[in-house]
Parts: C-alpha cells; structure tokens; sequence
C-alpha cells in the first residue's frame, strides 16, 4: 500500500476538516470530524461499490463517535464523489484497498491522533475492510451488508466494469474470515444485494470477540430509519468499549 506524501487540509470550521490525500497517484478526498481535543482514536469510513463518503450512515456514525470523543474519516474511493480517477477505469478491489490503506495512514498521522484506528465498512466496503484487516490490525471493525465473495452479490456486474478491468473486482474472502476479531456485523435479513448467509458465514468463521446483528426486514441500503438508529447506537459502543 502506497504511503501518502502529504496531507493537505483546507481550513473549515473546528468540527469538520477537509483534507485531500493520495494513493497510487490519485488524489482522494476526505472528511475528519475530530472531538477537538488531542488524544483520539479515529474510526475510517469505506464506502459501498457506487456510493461516497457523504452517504446518511456514514455522516451520522461519524457525528455519534465525536460524541464520544472518537474522531472519524470518511473518504471517497478513487473515482467516487469528489477524487480524482474515472469509476469504471480505476475501480478495482485491489485500487480500493490501497485507498483505505492510504486513508488509514493519514488518520495515524493526524495531529492529536494516538494510533488507535478501527473500521467501518459498508457494502463491497465492508468487503475492502475484510481483506485490509490483517495488514492493517484494527482494534475493531463493524461491518454492514458484507459480501464474502464476489459471486453471491446480486447485480454484480455494474456499469461495464467486469469488461474494462477484466474482472479485478472478484474477491473470495473466506480464507481471511478466521482471522478476523473485535467484530461486529450488521445485516438486513431482506437485504436482496447481498444474502444475509454471508454475515452468518462472517460471524461463524470470526475469533472473538464478535457479534452478529440482524435488522428483520432490513434492506441493503438500511432505509428504514429505526435500523439506521439502532445501527449507530450499537456500533459506536462496539468501537467505543474496543477502543478505550
């Protein structure tokens, strides 16, 4: 994973920082929201395969964890939202784990940071979460709709990327599951992306600690706003009781 140069951080209100960095070349926008006082762990945000960082979960995750002194960035992927690279040509699992990796690294190094990283994944995400997990050791992870392998995901084919990057989006993860730990997995039980065997396959094959959340009729773009609250609320003390 290629270690960012520089970080540049554009002045915006103390809450709030904008920041750009870069991995493999590519200028990739982000957004810290900090506590304001030094110390912090910081939690990272991946995004889904066609969403950014701004999606609903994403924001209101990262304003409960500053509330509980816990910073957290969210960024967007190379070819997403507002970095730089075109979706269909850049877009491959490989890509999207050196971008969290760069991101990882610009969190650790942020002034008042400690060290302290943990994850958050959602979607394909969720998936980039799983195959960075040991190379870049999470003291925990939450996860949301995460697919084990390419092959189970409804639709998988998007935009005509199978035939630009010559399939570099496939993955099978089930070789890394064991590995994982101070896991949390969330999942709709409707969810007709990704099927909901894929978090039980994730919870089974996990070290502890873990824990399994299943949202009854829950979709794959969690809209049901009661599920979205009981998300947050469940995964910032999952992070919260890991990282303190």
């Amino acid at each position: 994973m290629q270690t960012p140069s520089r970080i540049k951080i554009a002045p915006l209100p103390p809450v709030v920082r904008k920041l750009t960095f870069a991995a493999d070349g590519y200028r990739l926008a982000g957004w810290l929201h900090h506590p304001g006082t030094p110390g912090f762990a910081v939690v990272v945000g991946a995004h889904g395969l066609e969403s950014d960082a701004g999606s609903a979960k994403q924001r209101a995750l990262a304003d409960a964890c500053v509330s509980r002194g816990i910073a957290y960035l969210r960024f967007d992927h190379r070819g997403c939202g507002h970095s730089e690279g075109d979706f269909v040509a850049v877009t491959t699992m490989a890509g999207r784990v050196a971008d969290l990796g760069a991101a990882v690294d610009v969190a650790r190094r942020m002034p008042g940071a400690d060290g302290r990283i943990a994850l958050f994944g959602s979607s394909l995400g969720a998936a980039v979460c799983m195959a960075a997990a040991e190379a870049l050791k999470p003291a925990a992870m939450v996860l949301f709709a995460a697919p084990v392998r390419r092959r189970t995901i409804a639709g998988a084919s998007l935009r005509g990327l199978d035939g630009v990057s010559g399939g570099s989006l496939d993955f099978d993860l089930g070789g890394e599951l064991a590995h994982l730990h101070h896991l949390l997995v969330v999942h709709g039980t409707d969810d007709a992306v990704v099927p909901v065997a894929d978090a039980r396959e994730i919870f089974a094959a996990a070290g502890d600690p873990k824990r399994l959340l299943l949202q009854p009729g829950g979709d794959h773009r969690m809209s049901n706003p009661i599920h979205q609250a009981v998300f947050v609320t469940e995964a910032v003390k999952w992070f919260s009781s890991a990282l303190s």
